[in-house]
């Protein structure tokens, strides 16, 4: 997620890649400065495009200038640490060490604290019993009735909450990488077939939870995940404010994760 693929990546001519292979040769061999500095400025456009995409989390809660500040650390880290040798593109492992580094520092300032999350996760309750109950996507207005609040209250909310989302979001997918839960590759041959059922049921939960969203979020969530935009550039497209598309991006998420918790309690039980 947010990773750029080739489409999106800076179109290059056969001597911008030569020059490109030079700087990682002769910044391999001498580890000169001078050389690193030319490399970041090289890649700075990637820093760019990652701050652009994370910027959908924090609405006005966060300037952009100071994402691309946080990524710059990342940016320098990928290059201390790439290995041409490994056949990997650069901009596919930049753009982890970038996203990684903008990420630990909203951490380290605890931009999202404990009574934040615990509303997001209320808020994330309501929404997925209601929607249970109407049989289709819940209204703001009948989620703030459900909650007691107005919808001016209700919205703002939402936006606090979009940078617990960025990292409750977060860490539920390293999680699931790291008990192997690969949603890109269910067919892999030598996989357990518990675990490829597995998969495929989260996948068709996910699916089917995007298809019940509101026309607006899903248009949100395809332009982001799918066609892999920017905050702007959605914005750009939907003719709406950066901090609407925000807010909608996360009342998306908060309907998918509570329709996702609530399958799974029900086949737990």
């Amino acid at each position: 997620m947010g990773i750029p693929d080739s489409a999106r990546e800076k179109d290059m001519s056969a001597s911008d890649a030569q020059h490109q292979q030079e700087l990682w040769k002769k910044y391999g061999e001498s580890r000169d400065p001078v050389i690193r500095e030319q490399l970041i400025l090289e890649y700075a456009d990637l820093i760019k495009y990652v701050a652009g995409r994370l910027s959908i989390y924090f609405g006005s809660n966060v300037e952009y200038d100071d994402l691309i500040g946080y990524g710059v650390f990342g940016l320098i880290d990928a290059i201390e640490k790439f290995d041409p040798s490994k056949k990997i593109k650069f901009e596919t492992y930049g753009s982890l060490r970038i996203r990684g580094a903008i990420i630990d520092s909203i951490r380290e300032q605890d931009w999202a604290p404990r009574s934040l999350r615990k509303k997001s996760k209320d808020l994330e309750k309501t929404w997925s019993e209601l929607e249970n109950t109407l049989g289709h996507a819940a209204s703001d207005q009948q989620v703030a009735d459900r909650m007691g609040v107005s919808v001016d209250e209700l919205n703002k909310l939402v936006q606090e909450m979009n940078m617990a989302q960025m990292v409750s979001l977060d860490d539920y997918l390293e999680q699931n990488h790291e008990a192997g839960l690969e949603l890109s590759d269910s067919s892999s041959s030598d996989m357990q077939p518990e675990r490829r059922m597995e998969i495929v049921e989260v996948r068709d939960i996910l699916s089917d939870a995007i298809e019940r969203l509101p026309d607006k979020e899903k248009t949100v969530i395809s332009l982001y995940y799918h066609e892999e935009l920017t905050l702007k550039e959605i914005s750009a497209i939907m003719k709406v404010s950066e901090s609407r598309i925000s807010q909608l991006h996360t009342k998306a998420i908060l309907r998918m994760r509570g329709r996702l918790e609530r399958q799974r309690s029900l086949i737990g039980e």
